[in-house]
């Protein structure tokens, strides 16, 4: 299953927890299955059905430029992190 890992911000929603081992084949089924497992977590992930602004998604070290749809390995590491802009 795919390992999530928690910012610091996240954990009040995840009982401290700073990674979770969660099923899913895509971004969207692993919210989805975060929120099963912690729920309330997806109102700090989402904004409706899409990835909250202001919100990177990280995959296997890449920034995913295909939000929810982007897809998800077994073995995949995801982090879900505040998005950096400079100027």
């Amino acid at each position: 299953m795919p390992e999530v890992w928690v910012t610091s911000d996240m954990q009040r929603m995840t009982g401290g927890r700073q990674r979770l081992r969660v099923s899913g084949s895509t971004i969207r089924r692993v919210v989805d299955s975060l929120e099963a497992e912690c729920p309330g977590i997806r109102a700090l992930l989402c904004e409706g059905d899409e990835i909250a602004p202001g919100l990177a998604v990280i995959v296997d070290g890449m920034d995913s430029g295909l939000g929810m749809m982007q897809p998800v390995e077994e073995d995949s590491e995801v982090h879900f992190l505040p998005a950096i802009a400079g100027g």
